[in-house]
């Protein structure tokens, strides 16, 4: 049986800048990665989708979440500085080498759980506008979640992005897995309304089979969406695209 599956909606919008990819090496490390690409556009789709096959090209070969991701990241730093305003993605990696510890690294807003002990584990903290400006009593919502602090493709270094937010471009964790359990990686428009719905998503990724099981929850997060903005206004329905990977990890 596969032991990795991934699923995308478009949400309510035409298209999508999404991507997900997959790579194992000949040791057996395997890496996981899922991109939320800013915008519509075909081109930052392509992009995304070539950003993500690298980054888990060298994360697998390298054994380590945040090598790949900072390969790519310098890339496409370099780019920016020398051609300006270009292509834009959250981005988070996971790493399972057998024997050693899940590395996980990200930048932006996507992120990592683990399901394990029947709860779901977050293992990344958000580069937005909300982590930087915490919820309080007199703004009870914080800064904008929507607004991302860090993501692939900023010409902005690990000391710039601390100054001004307080985190470096790139963050890392890693977590010993000592038992079976299952990783999630997804994008703010897979998590967030399982989050503001108070869903349990230990539960909703709890499956026996991975492939409807990620189906599943991608789907229910975007009727989830549309239906609480259908409640606030009947004329502004809205949901974000979704896009998750739900992999089996070993010890």
């Amino acid at each position: 049986m596969r032991t990795y599956a991934t699923a995308q909606h478009t949400g309510t919008d035409p298209g999508q800048c999404d991507a997900t990819a997959v790579r194992t090496f000949s040791d057996g490390t395997r890496a996981y990665v899922l991109l939320d690409g800013l915008g519509r556009r075909e081109k930052t789709h392509l992009w995304a989708l070539g950003a993500a096959r690298q980054i888990a090209f060298t994360a697998a070969r390298r054994g380590n979440a945040e090598a790949g991701l900072r390969h790519v990241y310098d890339l496409c730093r370099d780019d920016a500085i020398h051609h300006g305003d270009g292509h834009k993605a959250a981005a988070v990696v996971a790493v399972k080498a057998p024997g050693k510890p899940l590395t996980v690294a990200w930048c932006g807003d996507s992120r990592a759980y683990l399901m394990e002990r029947g709860i779901a584990v977050r293992l990344t903290e958000d580069h937005n506008k909300r982590r930087v400006y915490p919820p309080t009593a007199t703004y009870p919502y914080g800064g904008n979640r929507n607004h991302i602090t860090s993501f692939l493709g900023s010409d902005a270094t690990d000391e710039d992005r601390q100054r001004r937010y307080g985190h470096p471009a790139i963050e890392t964790t890693t977590r010993k897995i000592t038992d079976p359990c299952r990783l999630l990686l997804a994008s703010d428009g897979a998590y967030e309304p399982h989050e503001d719905a108070r869903h349990c998503l230990f539960t909703e990724c709890d499956g026996d089979d991975l492939i409807p099981t990620v189906r599943d929850l991608v789907n229910l997060a975007v009727d989830t969406a549309v239906k609480t903005s259908r409640a606030l206004d009947p004329n502004q329905v809205y949901a974000d695209n979704a896009t998750a990977l739900l992999a089996d990890l070993a010890p």
